[in-house]
């Protein structure tokens, strides 16, 4: 048969190198390799944008809480001093009660 007739239908036969269309499947995996370098470009920098808003969002969450906990800190330190100034305030009253009893005792007493 001399190999005439031994292709599948669908093939194409191998292009002869120097040939115009071996030219353009030249010219066609330049554009190729092109978009596919532009392409993972794209993705790089794509990744860089999501890592930096995920570090962004993180550093803001951060500082919030760090904000938060400084806020819950003066405020606890704010209630210690107050209660440092009620416990005084609450004896005076105790004794005020017990002064209060033993004026109506003695007005009783009168």
């Amino acid at each position: 048969d001399g190999g005439v007739g031994t292709m599948m239908p669908g093939e194409t036969p191998p292009l002869p190198a120097g040939t115009a269309a071996a030219g353009r499947a030249c010219a066609n995996c330049g554009v190729l390799q092109q978009n596919m370098n532009e392409y993972v470009a794209a993705l790089i920098a794509l990744k860089q944008k999501i890592i930096d808003g995920d570090i962004c969002i993180f550093g803001n969450f951060f500082f919030k809480c760090t904000s938060n906990f400084r806020e819950i800190s003066a405020l606890r330190c704010q209630v210690e001093k107050m209660l440092q100034k009620i416990l005084p305030l609450e004896k005076c009253q105790e004794e005020l009660g017990s002064l209060k009893a033993e004026l109506e005792e003695k007005k009783v007493c009168l």
